[in-house]
C-alpha cells in the first residue's frame, strides 16, 4: 500500500491564498481530477472539504470515496469523518485501497508528514507566485528528505514533479 500527496502550488510553495482561493489553470484540474478519478479515493481536511463541498467537486473528480480528517465530527453522508490520519489510512486499506490519496491542506499535509504517513509526493507546479497564503506544509517539527522520482510537463505553465519520501 502506497499513500500519495498530491499538490497544486505556486513555485513558492503556497497551496491558496489566504482566503483559500485556487487559481489553478485547466490543466492542473484535469490532471487532479483524472489522479483522483483513477485511485477513487481522497483524504482531505475540514477547510479542503467545506471548499470541495461548497464548489460540488467532488461529482467533478468522479464522487471518490471521500475521508475528512477533523476533530470535529462532520455529518454527511457522502463522506467518512475520521480524528486521525491512521485512522484514514486505516479506513481506506480496509475498502481494498492500494493507493491512498491525501489532498490536503496544509495541516492536514503536515500531520501525515510528521507521523511517517507518506510515500509519494506529486506536486503540479503552477507558474504563479501568491505573496501570502496557505503554505504546502504548515510549520511544524519534521525534517525529511525527497528522491525525484519524475518531471512531466503538462501544460506550458504547468509541471508535474514527482518524489518519493525517503523515510
Amino acid at each position: 500500500m502506497k499513500t500519495i500527496l498530491y499538490m497544486a502550488t505556486t513555485i513558492n510553495g503556497y497551496i491558496a491564498k489566504e482566503d483559500h482561493e485556487t487559481p489553478w489553470s485547466d490543466e492542473e484540474w484535469d490532471s487532479f481530477s483524472s489522479f483522483i478519478k483513477e485511485r477513487k479515493n481522497i483524504i482531505i481536511g475540514k477547510n479542503t472539504y467545506d471548499l470541495m463541498k461548497k464548489e460540488n467537486e467532488f461529482d467533478k473528480i468522479g464522487n471518490p470515496v471521500v475521508v475528512v480528517v477533523s476533530k470535529n465530527k462532520i455529518i454527511d453522508e457522502n463522506i467518512i469523518s475520521v480524528n486521525s490520519p491512521k485512522e484514514a489510512i486505516s479506513i481506506l486499506k480496509e475498502k481494498g485501497f492500494s493507493k491512498i490519496i491525501i489532498a490536503g491542506g496544509g495541516k492536514l499535509n503536515s500531520s501525515f508528514l510528521k507521523e511517517k504517513l507518506i510515500d509519494e509526493i506529486y506536486l503540479d507546479v503552477e507558474s504563479l507566485i501568491f505573496g501570502k497564503g496557505i503554505k504546502l506544509f504548515s510549520d511544524d517539527d519534521f525534517d525529511f528528505k525527497l528522491r525525484l522520482l519524475g518531471i512531466k510537463t503538462i501544460s506550458k505553465n504547468l509541471v508535474q514533479l514527482h518524489y518519493e519520501v525517503i523515510k
